[in-house]
């Protein structure tokens, strides 16, 4: 199914990928670093320019292809499976499986000892409440193990307190000497030059620093697997719609059939608290066959819910999927929307991916402080096609 090809594509690290830590006695010819940009690409992993591969190569004194090996690699990908989940938490990281001098990097963070390692995870727990999130650990050279995770940062320091979102991989060296972790690069989806000091990488912080409120209503749950600097990549739960035929993406048409339905006109004049946002969804290429859907309580089951008592109108079970989002502020005007679905799906093809036909558009109320997002068809196995399915 389409959903498992994108999972696998997000799950994996790119074939033939090779990483040496020489020292630099000369050009590092023929060294392979697939560009972290792309999801399902197989150069998703890539530093894109010889300055990056030169700094990357600085890193660490891991040779990695001596002679032989006695440093059991599956044993340390099983320790960051245990460890990793604990970077933020009161347990923190086994600071045993690193080096004194551990060297760390990301786009804007250096430290060059274990010392300012654990500064750095001290600092952003206490600034950010961070959640992380690891997707996978996987070994990708003789002393290289990657991994893939999803970092959620709440600035609390700000009254607002926004929510800062970054995804991408951490490339960890592995000194053969002591078998312990002696580098850690971290790449950004959402960037191109992720050498430090990067200001595209500094711009990002900021930008998501900026203020704006959405309803306080509940929305249904989802993980970002993969965020880029034009969209997101989500994994969503499954959850309950209401839903009738309406007329255009950007249109209200059957809006208040739908809401009445929340507002009790109902089987049994249950009154059914609000959600958001409101979701129209095009089946088709030309946008002429469209459905316009409120989401319902993620506390509810089908089975429980009462029946609609107006005809046209109907309750539907959106199993989840992966979905591709972009993002927007402002009145959703048709030609707005069309544009937005062009661009988010020309982005989607550019890296390697084919959304299916259709898309569907989210809507909060008060649209010149809150977000729109478009959200390209993406799952096969997706109830009622909410999801449609995607070919890497």
């Amino acid at each position: 199914m389409a959903s498992t090809h994108l999972c696998h594509l997000i799950s994996r690290p790119p074939q033939g990928r090779t990483v040496s830590f020489k020292p630099l006695t000369a050009k590092p010819a023929g060294i392979s670093l697939p560009s972290h940009k792309h999801v399902g690409n197989n150069r998703s992993l890539a530093v894109r320019t010889q300055t990056q591969l030169k700094w990357a190569l600085r890193l660490s004194i891991v040779d990695q292809s001596p002679p032989t090996s006695t440093i059991d690699m599956k044993q340390l990908v099983n320790f960051l499976y245990d460890d990793l989940p604990h970077l933020f938490d009161d347990q923190g990281i086994d600071r045993t499986g690193y080096d004194d001098q551990v060297k760390f990097r990301d786009p804007i963070t250096k430290h060059d000892s274990i010392g300012g390692y654990l500064f750095n995870i001290s600092l952003l727990k206490n600034l950010f409440r961070p959640d992380f999130q690891l997707h996978w650990v996987k070994q990708t050279g003789p002393y290289e193990i990657t991994t893939r995770w999803t970092m959620v940062l709440s600035f609390i320091l700000l009254p607002w307190k926004p929510e800062l979102v970054f995804t991408g991989t951490s490339v960890m060296g592995v000194n053969p000497a002591t078998g312990k972790f002696c580098s850690h690069l971290d790449f950004w989806d959402s960037i191109q030059k992720n050498d430090f000091f990067s200001l595209e990488g500094l711009w990002d912080v900021i930008k998501q620093l900026r203020i704006y409120k959405t309803p306080d209503l509940e929305t249904p749950k989802y993980q970002i697997l993969k965020r880029t600097a034009n969209y997101e990549v989500r994994k969503y739960r499954p959850f309950i719609v209401v839903e009738t035929n309406g007329d255009k993406l950007s249109g209200s048409s059957g809006f208040n059939d739908v809401a009445g339905y929340i507002f009790g006109k109902n089987s049994t004049m249950e009154k059914i608290p609000m959600t958001t946002p409101v979701f129209t969804q095009a089946f088709d290429a030309d946008k002429s066959e469209v459905s316009i859907q409120v989401v319902l309580p993620l506390e509810k089951e089908m089975s429980s819910l009462p029946d609609p008592d107006q005809e046209g109108i109907s309750l539907r079970k959106v199993e989840g999927g992966i979905a591709a989002v972009s993002k927007f502020s402002g009145k959703p005007m048709e030609d707005i929307v069309q544009e937005k679905e062009k661009v988010l799906r020309s982005n989607l093809i550019r890296d390697g991916l084919k959304p299916k036909t259709g898309c569907l558009l989210a809507r909060y109320n008060d649209p010149g402080r809150t977000w729109s997002f478009l959200m390209e068809e993406r799952s096969t196995n997706m109830a009622g096609g909410v999801f449609a399915g995607l070919v890497p």
